[in-house]
């Protein structure tokens, strides 16, 4: 027979817990929605920048500028792996994890990793990998400033060949029900750069490309807007891999309150059959005793 004592402190271990699964879940609730209102706030920007860059790039095309020169003579090349610095998200980071395990395999060159976030690092140290660099201080609300020292280190490495490419993994935002663990190239810069989610433009929908007077040359302006586009493209990762961590742990914690709920419910009815064997096992004693007296 079960030891209601037992049973009732492991009962309200667990309502307790359900208490913190069900504040976290709220958390991670109202930090989706803000990370979401950050992440969809740059993809016009990211949009219009890809545009204009695609009609330099076909008005220059006989400039080839050193963010889009292939480097096949160099034998390094780069990965940033986007992780998160807590857990309680599921398999958020497993998935990101698994693909830049996947990238580092099938790359031909030998790959240095470049990690952002604490879950990720522990995983490669335990797997006794090696880092080039590890960044810790970036949290779920990512600034432009602590971005943009990766996106320029990397863009000044390509450029001194030091590195053949750059890459980063990490979980690309669609819709809030869908999130995918991806590898993005960030350099070598390609002419047409990936369409960003929701660019509903007439011009993207047509394929309609603009005519413009070009003052200063599109050379010029390559030199400034290449730079920018990167940058912008590995913040824009960073904010989508912001918004999935949001969704995976709101996901998590979720399905943790309801296991908890039901746990709760299998411990009540164990409680109660418990509760009711004591109750006959007295009655069969006083009836006994009443029979041995009679």
């Amino acid at each position: 027979m079960a030891n209601r004592r037992a049973l009732v402190k492991r009962r309200k271990a667990v309502t307790n817990t359900r208490k913190i699964t069900r504040t976290m879940q709220l958390i991670a609730t109202a930090r989706f929605q803000a990370a979401m209102s950050r992440a969809t706030a740059s993809q016009p920007y990211s949009a219009k920048l890809a545009e204009m860059i695609r009609d330099l790039s076909a008005v220059a095309e006989e400039t080839q500028h050193p963010l889009m020169q292939t480097r096949d003579d160099v034998d390094r090349a780069a990965l940033v792996v986007l992780t998160s610095n807590r857990g309680l998200c599921g398999s958020y980071n497993a998935n990101v994890l698994r693909a830049a395990m996947a990238h580092i395999k099938a790359e031909d060159r030998s790959t240095e990793t470049h990690m952002v976030g604490r879950k990720g690092e522990s995983f490669f140290r335990f797997q006794e990998l090696a880092m080039a660099q590890v960044t810790r201080d970036i949290d779920d609300k990512p600034r432009f400033d602590q971005v943009q020292p990766i996106a320029d280190a990397l863009m000044e490495r390509f450029r001194q060949g030091e590195i053949a490419s750059a890459h980063i993994a990490y979980t690309r935002f669609y819709t809030p029900g869908k999130q995918k663990a991806e590898i993005m190239q960030l350099l070598p810069l390609v002419e047409k750069a990936e369409p960003v989610e929701g660019d509903a433009s007439e011009g993207a929908k047509s394929g309609y490309r603009a005519e413009y007077e070009f003052i200063p040359s599109p050379e010029e302006l390559l030199d400034q807007l290449l730079p920018a586009s990167v940058r912008m493209r590995l913040f824009q990762c960073f904010n989508d891999a912001a918004v999935s961590e949001q969704i995976a742990r709101m996901v998590a914690m979720k399905a943790a309150t309801e296991a908890a709920g039901d746990m709760i419910k299998n411990l009540t009815r164990e409680y109660n059959r418990a509760r009711q064997t004591h109750i006959t096992m007295e009655l069969l004693d006083i009836v006994g005793g009443a029979n041995a007296l009679a």
